[in-house]
């Protein structure tokens, strides 16, 4: 078996709850982290739920790791800490509260020590701002990030999304951000300062108002058209319920409804061609989905989708946490672990999202002891002694990546990369165009394209025909990476296979993603996001307490996917840097979602067994606020919160808020030491303080908008990685001909002909 991709890396982790799961994604991928923790070990050990005892988010969350003790009241150990860190690669901290203060330094500090360092500061908010002494939950990103917005019945409260999707999220992102910053150190033996926030993490990375958007997307000219109301569609993925649960359908093609229709039997209210468009089924859903509903009522969850996916209706049995870990498809697959949290409690739990040549890389011993390894590097050093100033300032300068990805995660995947400097090549097809470019009547390109795609360039051609698999190998031969997130085999079915782009390039870097993985039972399902979270049980965890499902307006787990396999290629080409060993590496949506909710299904899995599961007591809740439907969210983590807030409120506090701005609320109560926070909704962000003291977006001008974009900076707030080039996405085929005469040195006349012939298409600027 070939060495971890991370193995050369050493990580210094010095953080909390906060920045432990960053951590954790190095690990799965094979650094040496080394935690350090004060004697007696962090307060987090004992952080709930457990199951007999164990923490659970502390076990998960440090797993892979190794823990050691220093006494930053010790000199000596002191001195040690500084050892460590100037042989470091990586340190991680959770900012004023963390490991470098208690050891009489800061991050800032180390960094500006050890000029090689890259040194991630994780905090809520960011070390400045009007924000910066807050304290934040998930449920209070939510509400900021403008996900709360979005979620929960056309009328009456919000309904919050489970706990942990904001963190894990974060967390990837952070994880991104400070790898690309060490993948420019290996290349100019320069380090990084990184001021990390998780609120802006998460406005970047869950479903994101601004940037490559999602479902909060905002594609009109006047903040003041911005819908401000409830949710409008929340039946576009709608729910049934059936004999033993729910199931979920999702209608988008003419095909799948013509399926449908013809598993219903063909009723003659519903055969007019008309209804081949999601229009018209949307417009006649209330009278649609009674007859879908009476349809599966007497029918079982099992029957149903087998029925439906051989039938090529979309369609998903609605499981619980529970019964997703007792699924078939996740077991087969290798997605689940036994792990011991304590003596005599052996839990299944999730390994974690990251498939490697074929193999799982992840869980492979929780959190050990505190003090149960020494505080020594268990890796040779990678420190690069003397600079390369002639080295480029983005990381990925010179890199190319060739981009077969679509829609939402596969599109933002190649963005991320182009931002930083490499050079994408966006492959596209005339015959099966990105549904990302379709654009609004009158409108050239969709906003969503704009963003997404922005530095990037097109290239036009026909991998089907010889000549253009032809054209595709001979990129392939110079290229560093191919991204792709079709459905399993498709690439193969190309000709395209992991063998042959070796065969092509034994260097090569091979990232996909899919909806539930390469193997497996469940591997040539359909797999749209909403049937994605149906499967792995994030649907029922996204409900009221009367049984309403609202996940519908999200498209978790798209983003965070695209970050994680980003990770995943990334290590995998800092590993072909060092040894020239190619990579194949794969994440699973179901199994990216599944990750994100780890601690909720462990626990889950550990009550299922009849283990001693404590819960977290923490509460959380929606309050009403002054105005129309506006809204804050209240977090109570300790019998102190609660003390505090019955002294503010005098004891009813939703008749306290229901008086005041939302805004005030949330300060009160942070003044006094309780995470709150108001609603936010997407018209709302630009102009919150705290996003326009840290500068989070730049206006981008595309030529093809009368207005320009808000749009993200950066994944973080670098010091000396300059913010991300905004040069305009690319129409279809629009850099076909450059790409034949710089890249393939094609003659024009010899392009002229193949696109002519059908091999390649080249956009045509208007007259």
């Amino acid at each position: 078996m070939t060495e971890p991709l991370l193995a050369s890396v050493r990580v210094l982790d010095l953080g909390g709850a906060e920045s432990d799961t960053v951590g954790r994604l190095y690990a799965d991928l094979g650094a040496d982290v080394l935690k350090i923790e004060p004697p007696g070990g962090r307060s987090a050990r004992q952080a709930l739920p457990t199951v007999a005892r164990a923490s659970i988010p502390f076990r998960l969350n440090n797993a892979n790791k190794r823990c050691a003790v220093l006494d930053p009241a010790d000199p000596d150990c002191r001195r040690t800490l500084l050892d460590l860190a100037s042989t470091a690669d990586i340190v991680i901290d959770s900012g004023r509260s963390g490991g470098t203060v208690e050891f009489g330094t800061s991050c800032a500090a180390l960094a500006q020590q050890f000029s090689h360092l890259v040194v991630l500061s994780v905090t809520d908010f960011g070390a400045d701002g009007p924000y910066a002494c807050w304290q934040a939950t998930d449920p209070v990103l939510y509400a900021l990030s403008t996900a709360l917005s979005r979620t929960g019945p056309t009328a009456g409260a919000p309904v919050l999304p489970p706990a942990g999707l904001a963190s894990g999220t974060a967390a990837a992102q952070a994880a991104w951000a400070a790898l690309a910053a060490y993948y420019r150190r290996l290349r100019t033996g320069t380090g990084e300062y990184i001021d990390f926030s998780r609120f802006e993490a998460v406005l970047q990375s869950l479903d994101p108002p601004f940037g490559s958007e999602g479902q909060a997307a905002v594609g009109v000219k006047k903040t003041t058209e911005i819908w401000r109301g409830r949710p409008r569609n929340q039946n576009i993925y709608p729910i049934f319920a059936c004999k033993d649960g729910h199931v979920r359908i999702c209608l988008l093609s003419p095909r799948q409804w013509r399926g449908m229709r013809a598993w219903l039997g063909e009723p003659e209210r519903f055969a007019d061609p008309e209804f081949d468009t999601i229009a018209a089924r949307y417009a006649a859903s209330d009278e649609l989905n009674t007859l879908i509903g009476d349809f599966v009522a007497t029918q079982t969850m099992e029957a149903l989708v087998a029925e439906g996916q051989a039938r090529g209706v979309p369609i998903a049995a609605v499981l619980t946490p529970t019964e997703t870990l007792a699924s078939e498809h996740f077991g087969a697959v290798g997605a689940l672990t036994t792990a011991e949290f304590a003596p005599g409690a052996d839990v299944v739990t999730p390994v974690g999202p990251f498939v490697v040549d074929g193999h799982h890389r992840g869980l492979r011993r929780l959190a050990p002891d505190s003090g149960a390894d020494e505080p020594v590097w268990a890796t040779p050093s990678s420190v690069v002694s003397s600079p390369d100033t002639a080295a480029s300032q983005r990381p990925f300068d010179g890199m190319r990546i060739l981009d077969l990805g679509v829609i939402v995660a596969g599109g933002e995947l190649g963005r991320l990369f182009a931002d930083l400097g490499a050079e994408v090549i966006k492959i596209e097809s005339a015959a099966y165009p990105d549904g990302l470019r379709q654009a609004p009547p009158g409108q050239v390109m969709s906003r969503s394209w704009a963003l997404t795609h922005r530095n990037e360039e097109s290239l036009g051609i026909d991998l089907r025909t010889a000549a253009g698999a032809g054209l595709f190998s001979r990129l392939v031969t110079g290229a560093d990476a191919v991204f792709a997130n079709f459905k399993p085999g498709t690439l193969a079915s190309l000709g395209f296979s992991y063998d042959r782009l070796r065969e092509l390039n034994p260097r090569i870097v091979l990232a996909e993603s899919s909806a539930f993985g390469a193997t497996g039972p469940w591997s040539g399902r359909m797999g749209y996001g909403p049937l994605v979270r149906a499967t792995t049980g994030v649907t029922s965890l996204w409900a009221s307490a009367d049984g309403g499902f609202y996940d519908a307006t999200t498209i978790f787990p798209d983003h965070v996917s695209a970050r994680l396999t980003a990770i995943a290629a990334l290590a995998a080409l800092i590993r072909r840097d060092r040894s020239g060993e190619p990579a194949h590496v794969h994440v699973s949506q179901a199994e990216a979602a599944i990750s994100q909710l780890a601690t909720r299904y462990v626990a889950e899995s550990a009550r299922a067994a009849g283990l001693p599961v404590a819960d977290d007591t923490a509460a959380h809740h929606v309050y009403p606020c002054a105005g129309d439907d506006e809204w804050c969210v209240i977090s109570l983590r300790s019998e102190a919160d609660h003390a505090a807030l019955e002294s503010i409120t005098g004891g009813d506090t939703a008749e306290w808020t229901r008086t005041r701005d939302k805004t005030t609320v949330a300060r009160t109560l942070q003044d006094a030491g309780i995470a709150a926070a108001p609603m936010n909704r997407a018209v709302d962000v630009p102009d919150d303080p705290q996003v326009r003291y840290r500068k989070l977006y730049s206006d981008m001008v595309h030529p093809l908008f009368d207005a320009p974009m808000l749009t993200e900076t950066g994944p973080a707030p670098y010091t000396s990685i300059p913010p991300a080039r905004l040069r305009p996405a690319p129409m279809p085929g629009q850099q076909t001909r450059r790409i034949c005469r710089q890249i393939l040195d094609i003659s024009a006349e010899e392009t002229d002909r193949l696109i002519a012939e059908g091999t390649l298409f080249a956009y045509r600027e208007r007259p």
